[in-house]
């Protein structure tokens, strides 16, 4: 992987935990398996930026705050 190169990884699993929510919920909200939301909380998969966007809504955040970059750690 180059220098300028950036992998996106989410914090889900951090908001959802500092708005004191869980997966199941998350997955019940969403129409989502348990196992999907998983997946997304621990980055092995990403959700699409609608999704995102809905998870946003859900948790009544900004998009930005469930996005992190690897690249300096700075959140977009």
């Amino acid at each position: 992987m180059s220098n300028n190169q950036q992998i996106m990884m989410n914090r889900i699993k951090a908001v959802l935990a500092e708005r004191q929510r869980t997966n199941r919920w998350l997955a019940t909200q969403m129409g989502k398996s348990e196992n999907t939301i998983s997946r997304w909380c621990s980055n092995k998969s990403q959700p699409s930026i609608i999704q995102l966007q809905e998870i946003a809504n859900l948790l009544d955040v900004d998009i930005r705050q469930l996005l992190t970059t690897t690249k300096d750690n700075n959140v977009l």
